[in-house]
C-alpha cells in the first residue's frame, strides 16, 4: 500500500524517459520531505491516482524518503540503505538506495521504486542486502578491498562516468550519513569528500570526475573502518553501532555539518544551509 502511494508521488528523472523543464527538474534538489510535497498540486487528495507529469520529480533516494517518512510516521522503524542495486542492467551494479524497515523480528529492504508487476528480476518487497539485490555501498567497498569486485561495473549506469572505486568509497560515507539519520542527496558532499572537490575549475562532475583525486588518498582505513562495521552491524552484532555513531559524531571527514555542497546531476553546483530548510537552489 505505501509503495504504490509513493509511486504515485514520485517520477524518476531519468528512468522515466520523459523531459523535464528545467524548472521541473529543479525537483530532483528538494531535499526534505516538506519540501517536496509542497511541489505538488494543492487540493489533491495524495491518493488521487496522478500522470507521471504531475508527480514530484525525484530518484531512487526520494521514493525512499518518502517511503520511511509514511512508515515511521505509522510507528514502523524504518531507514534508507544505500549501495548498487543488481537487478537494473544486466553485469552492472546501479547507485540505488532503498527502504528498510522492522516488522517486529527482522529487518526487511523494500524497494517502493519498482512496480512489483514490472517483471524486474527481485522481490521489490523484499530485497537481498548482497549479490542478486542490494549489495550495500560497505559490502561493495570490502569486496573490492578484498579484490572480488570489477569496481568499474559500480556506478551510475553503463556508458556514465560516475563510476569507480572512488564512487563506491563516496557511498560509504553517505551510507553511513543516512544511517545517522541525515538521509543526504547522493550528490552532496561534505566533509572530506567536499575538500577533494574544492577546484572543479567550473566543470560539471561528470566532466570533472576522472580528473578527481585516487580512490586511495587520505585516510583510507577510515572507510575501512566503517565499511566493516555497517557490515558487521547488518549480521547482527549490536556493539559496532555505538562506535559508528561516535566516530559519525566527533569526526570532521565524517558526519554532515551545518552545509553540504550540492553537485546536481542538473548541472548546478551551489551551498547549502541544511540549518535553514529551502526549496532547491535556482
Amino acid at each position: 500500500m505505501v509503495g504504490a502511494a509513493v509511486r504515485n508521488l514520485v517520477v524518476h528523472y531519468r528512468a522515466s524517459g520523459l523531459d523535464f523543464p528545467p524548472d521541473r527538474l529543479a525537483e530532483i534538489d528538494s531535499r526534505w520531505v516538506e519540501t517536496m510535497l509542497d511541489t505538488l498540486p494543492p487540493g489533491v487528495p495524495l491518493d488521487e491516482p496522478r500522470p507521471a507529469d504531475q508527480r514530484i520529480v525525484g530518484c531512487c533516494r526520494d521514493f525512499t524518503l518518502l517511503t520511511v517518512a509514511a512508515l515511521r510516521a505509522g510507528g514502523v522503524p524504518a531507514r534508507s540503505r544505500v549501495g548498487f542495486a543488481d537487478y537494473f542492467h544486466p553485469g552492472f551494479h546501479c547507485d540505488h538506495v532503498i527502504t528498510e524497515y522492522h516488522d517486529g523480528s527482522r529487518w526487511i529492504a523494500t524497494d517502493t521504486q519498482l512496480d512489483p508487476a514490472a517483471g524486474f528480476p527481485v522481490d521489490a518487497a523484499d530485497v537481498p542486502l548482497g549479490p542478486g539485490g542490494l549489495r550495500t555501498a560497505a559490502q561493495s567497498w570490502l569486496a573490492f578491498r578484498r579484490g572480488e569486485i570489477d569496481p568499474e561495473t559500480y556506478g551510475v549506469g553503463p556508458g556514465i562516468p560516475l563510476g569507480g572505486p572512488l564512487f563506491i568509497r563516496k557511498y560509504v560515507v553517505t551510507e553511513l550519513a543516512h544511517r545517522m539519520g541525515d538521509e543526504t542527496l547522493l550528490w552532496d558532499f561534505w566533509g572530506a569528500d567536499r575538500a577533494m572537490l574544492a577546484d572543479l575549475d567550473g566543470r560539471p562532475l561528470t566532466e570533472a570526475w576522472s580528473d578527481l583525486p585516487s580512490w586511495d588518498s587520505g585516510d583510507v582505513t577510515l572507510i575501512d573502518e566503517i565499511a566493516s562495521l555497517l557490515v558487521a552491524s547488518d549480521a547482527g552484532d549490536s556493539s559496532p553501532e555505538d562506535r559508528l555513531a561516535l566516530l559519525y559524531a566527533t569526526d570532521p571527514r565524517l558526519h554532515v555539518g551545518d552545509t553540504v555542497t550540492c553537485h546536481s546531476p542538473r548541472g548546478n553546483r551551489y551551498d547549502v544551509d541544511l540549518r535553514h530548510p529551502s526549496p532547491a537552489a535556482a
